[in-house]
């Protein structure tokens, strides 16, 4: 078959088949130009779920009558114009794709009004042929209409979904894109029926916004739940709002990542996020989150997606690093007592913040508290299980008694997590808190607090290398075989000494000490995979903690045992002391707190 010109009806087409897979995809594509535009307030109204009719409405500037046509033009934008702009796009379109895409597909009409202009132009495009620009009545700004979405391709029209499902997919896109801009105003409405209104707010310091825009977009119990992240360096800034490890998911349905402003799905940041949270998170559930990573633009490509919803970072092993340890140390501060009322406006952690800000613990009674030992010559790291049960089930039983505070001021001097009064059920410490009472699981509790000395004490220890009798070959691909090599060093760090042995095969001669017993030629293969992916891997350290994370459970008190006062207020003071005490070794909460007014409600005292 002879090689001809495609015509550009065609050419549209198909590139609508990259732009446009759904109503979604339209609406996303438009509001952005909206955002580009300046607006302050956007409009969406939709039929049937965006099939029969998208129109969005914006106030932004508007452009002159005599660009209509190149508006619906291929590769014809006003945001690039040469390769340096393109290598730093500041702006969320800039292809020149979308809406020649999306007029080749449906019946299109433009129409558009400059502030200093005394009337507004329209365009039509009718399947990709394109009308006159013609007079039109039209307030300053911008109103594109979309009808029929594939009309003229009936094939891409059968895989549309229904109605219900359509919306859906508008409606979460909103959702993230309400998150990103909260000074903007979303009016969005269903079938002539009003749907969803995002109210425009003030930026927050450094362009976080409001609880109020957190809580209406992902819901209050969300907004109870955050915790402000705000870390920078190394020419990165990471920004925004963690949920409380006790607040997870079923799926990854809230999670949400902004680069430079941009809405993205990007694996080296959710794996990041995700190895962050293994410590604290019950085992099947996600975490949730919205973060916003500002960088250069230099340093990222946003070029490599038609649809815009992939990056490529030039350091990705930089930014991997760099969101890890942001979320893990800022997770580390969760200790009990330290956010116990935890709000959108109040909790705020750095990333790079360390001890417990703004407290004050009795000095005594940190004095007098037997602590568990934390050098690893006071714990050896091989201790089997029955022998870690020996050493960590005795609790910390030299405290003082609660002392007794004037009634006139009992809440001067309280520390956190208050004192305790009782035990209920052999299972749970009350506590009377300044402002109310605290319920701690005390066995959950201990369990992080031993599991969080265990680490420790490894960790001053480092991980050490336990040299094989008979070194081990061990059968990779050519590709892990050159990793292996390059990487030999980092490997070596971990407890691996590896040594090529041909092209497609490695001499192992040491592995983890603490993981020696197990399958160590899979998890070399996991560690070179994860190498190859994010440029570090923390498998190792998983797999150690898994195994200290056992010791520590068995060590810990067991339900059914009594405590004395002193011996549950020592648990308390460790607990205030001790990172990640929120939530036990498996991301179960370790304690509540009932304010004094709600339970005062419960009795409906002062009605």
């Amino acid at each position: 078959m002879a090689i001809r010109q495609l015509p550009d009806t065609l050419v549209n087409q198909i590139a609508a088949g990259e732009v446009v897979e759904r109503p979604a995809s339209v609406v996303k594509e438009l509001v952005e130009n909206a955002l580009d535009a300046g607006a302050g307030r956007i409009d969406i109204d939709l039929e049937e779920g965006g099939v029969r009719l998208i129109r969005v409405r914006d106030d932004g500037g508007g452009m002159p009558a005599e660009e209509l046509p190149l508006a619906v033009s291929r590769h014809a934008t006003s945001k690039i114009a040469s390769l340096d702009d393109l290598e730093a796009v500041a702006t969320l379109g800039f292809r020149g794709e979308a809406l020649p895409s999306i007029a080749s597909v449906s019946r299109f009409l433009i129409a558009t009004r400059r502030g200093d202009q005394a009337h507004g132009a329209a365009l039509a495009v009718e399947g990709g042929r394109v009308g006159e620009v013609v007079p039109k009545q039209q307030p300053p700004g911008t109103t594109v209409e979309v009808r029929d979405l594939f009309y003229n391709v009936p094939a891409r029209r059968k895989f549309l979904r229904a109605e219900r499902t359509e919306l859906g997919h508008i409606e979460e896109w909103l959702r993230s894109l309400a998150l990103a801009r909260p000074d903007v105003e979303l009016r969005v409405s269903h079938n002539g029926k009003p749907s969803r209104r995002y109210r425009a707010f003030a930026e927050a310091g450094g362009g976080l916004f409001t609880g109020e825009r957190l809580g209406e977009t992902l819901g209050e119990d969300f907004a109870k739940q955050a915790l402000r992240i705000e870390h920078e360096g190394a020419g990165l800034r990471l920004h925004g709002w963690i949920a409380q490890p006790a607040y997870s998911r079923a799926s990854a349905d809230q999670q949400y990542v902004y680069v430079n402003g941009r809405p993205v799905r990007d694996r080296n940041i959710a794996h990041a996020a995700k190895q962050a949270f293994a410590d604290v998170m019950y085992h099947g559930r996600q975490p949730a989150y919205v973060l916003f990573l500002a960088l250069d633009p230099t340093r990222v490509d946003v070029n490599v997606h038609p649809a815009k919803h992939e990056v490529r970072f030039r350091d990705s092993r930089l930014v991997h690093d760099f969101v890890y340890r942001t979320l893990h140390a800022a997770l580390a501060e969760t200790r009990a007592g330290t956010t116990a009322l935890p709000t959108a406006e109040t909790a705020t952690i750095s990333g790079a913040s360390t001890g417990v800000p703004g407290r004050s613990f009795p000095g005594a009674l940190l004095a007098t508290t037997q602590t568990m030992p934390q050098s690893a010559s006071q714990v050896p790291m091989r201790l089997q299980v029955d022998e870690a049960r020996a050493a960590y089930s005795a609790l910390y039983a030299a405290n003082e008694e609660r002392p007794v505070l004037p009634r006139a001021d009992e809440s001067a001097g309280v520390p956190p997590l208050g004192y305790a009064v009782a035990q209920l059920h052999g299972i749970y410490i009350l506590s009377e808190a300044a402002d109310g009472l605290i319920v701690v699981d005390m066995h959950a509790a201990h369990e992080r607090i031993g599991y969080e000395r265990l680490k420790s004490a490894h960790d001053s220890e480092g991980l050490r290398a336990q040299p094989l009798l008979v070194p081990q070959s061990v059968a990779v691909s050519e590709r892990e075989a050159d990793l292996a090599e390059q990487e030999a060093a980092i490997l070596a760090e971990l407890g691996f000494e590896v040594s090529r042995a041909g092209p497609q095969s490695l001499l192992l001669r040491s592995v983890p000490a603490l993981l020696a017993h197990g399958d160590v030629e899979a998890l070399l293969r996991d560690v070179l995979a994860d190498l190859r992916e994010h440029g570090e891997s923390l498998r190792i350290r998983g797999a150690r903690d898994e195994l200290l994370s056992t010791m520590a459970c068995h060590g810990a008190v067991r339900a059914n045992r009594r405590l004395t006062v002193p011996e549950m207020n020592a648990l308390l003071r460790q607990m205030e002391a001790t990172e990640r005490s929120g939530q036990c070794n498996h991301g179960r909460p370790t304690w509540a707190h009932f304010p004094l007014p709600e339970i005062d409600r419960w009795f409906l005292r002062g009605r």
